[in-house]
């Protein structure tokens, strides 16, 4: 049984136990090839399914998703390059960077000159793999370091890349908590990558691991989480549920939540959703470093859930930004670069922005002309000429701001104090009779 959600400024006391867990998730979930469509997206989904039921939705390669269509169903089986003397030296089996993701199969002898024009590296990184892929253009290629690219001195290679093309399906997980409300929370990741912990795997642990912690709680939202290819899954889970995208109220999309470096927040479209403002009183309040940008339509799939016709109060929750980090779509995103105190801090912050979602409410002062007697209800301190408590001061905030049109959020931004205080402060005075939540 989960415990209560944090408060927005504490550790869970069971972070450090998270943290190896989500950390040994990646670890299993690494070595898997993934890519937009295919067995590898089915069977990452399908180990999550052991920390939270999601069930897996199959649309057919050809179905037309707004201006998209969804492509065929890309697989490998292997792919190397071959020496003059028949040895592999790049080799599929043991880096599935080493392919550009959706190549059509090939297998045959070529030459230096033309195989030149087929390989992807990274000279001012000579010992990292850099992460390419072709999901709609018809081509072959291979990555490797650029250490590895200069040792190649043959005339002739042998290369093979054993893959398949076709008709098939591109597979999305979905799983949904029904709150008390049919009003939702959106959790979005992109789980498309190959071995790439930060940009990929980090989003979908800590997603697999909030739902599972929001399952056994008692929520006021329904949350909806859906891990979707990048761009054109967010854009088929967008066409084949536009009936019900009014619910949705908040949503996040989370990726690079595994890495060492601060937490950064990317507004919605709107810039001021309610969504926005709890990630940013989150970060404020816990007194760490943090970044706050605003909305572009460059990034992870919150451009899609933010296109206009679409416009969902959908923020991106990150640490370091994609394409902030040396590392970024490349080998050197590994298992290394991801830390487990890291991905349980990740965590953390998400409950403690579940928890406002989940308590921002808007209450009317049933004692409005001047201030209630506090002493005799214990709620203020009896002797006189002291110092006040925080939660003293947040009182008087909840009891002076609760018009009926101002919410515990907007108290807490306007006195500066912690949602936490104030949320205190709110039901003290309930359990006094001198509040009531407006309908």
């Amino acid at each position: 049984m989960a415990g209560p959600l944090p408060e927005n400024n504490l550790k869970n006391p069971d972070s450090d136990r998270y943290g190896q867990e989500l950390y040994q998730l990646m670890v299993a979930l690494y070595p898997i090839c993934r890519s937009i469509t295919g067995d590898g997206f089915r069977q990452t989904l399908r180990q999550l399914q052991a920390v939270v039921p999601l069930t897996l939705h199959e649309v057919p390669s050809g179905t037309q998703v707004f201006d998209w269509t969804v492509p065929q169903e890309w697989n490998i089986r292997e792919a190397w390059i071959k020496n003059a003397r028949g040895e592999k030296i790049i080799d599929f089996s043991i880096s599935n960077l080493h392919v550009v993701n959706y190549s059509v199969p090939v297998h045959r002898k070529i030459r230096w000159a033309e195989l030149k024009e087929h390989l992807f590296t990274l000279p001012d990184k000579p010992d990292w793999i850099p992460y390419r892929t072709s999901y709609y253009k018809a081509t072959w290629g291979f990555c490797l370091s650029h250490h590895q690219q200069q040792q190649l001195r043959d005339e002739e290679y042998e290369i093979c890349i054993d893959s398949t093309l076709g008709p098939g399906h591109l597979t999305y997980g979905e799983f949904k908590i029904q709150g008390t409300a049919d009003e939702e929370v959106l959790i979005s990741c992109h789980s498309c990558h190959p071995s790439l912990c930060n940009d990929n795997l980090s989003g979908m642990v800590v997603a697999a691991k909030l739902a599972q912690q929001l399952s056994d709680l008692p929520l006021r939202y329904s949350y909806r989480f859906v891990w979707i290819p990048g761009t054109i899954g967010a854009i088929t889970w967008l066409a084949l549920n536009e009936p019900g995208l009014s619910r949705i109220k908040h949503g996040l999309v989370l990726s690079c939540v595994g890495d060492s470096g601060r937490f950064n927040y990317k507004r919605s479209r709107r810039g001021n959703a309610e969504i926005d403002r709890v990630v940013e009183h989150v970060l404020r309040h816990a007194e760490t470093d943090f970044g706050i940008s605003d909305f572009s339509p460059y990034g992870y799939d919150e451009r899609q859930y933010c296109s206009p016709g679409i416009d969902l109060p959908v923020g991106c929750f990150m640490r370091t930004p994609n394409g902030k980090y040396p590392q970024y779509h490349t080998s050197a995103d590994d298992l290394s670069f991801v830390k487990p105190e890291a991905l349980a801090g990740s965590l953390d912050r998400l409950l403690s922005i579940v928890r406002i979602l989940e308590k921002n409410r808007v209450y009317l002062n049933l004692n409005p002309k001047c201030e209630p007697q506090l002493g005799r209800r214990g709620l203020y301190r009896l002797m006189g000429g002291t110092n006040g408590s925080e939660l003293e001061e947040a009182i008087l905030w909840v009891l002076n701001q609760s018009d009926g049109a101002n919410s515990l959020l907007d108290i807490a931004e306007r006195s500066r104090l912690g949602f936490g205080i104030v949320c205190g402060a709110a039901e003290a005075l309930l359990q006094s009779g001198l509040l009531r939540e407006t309908a």
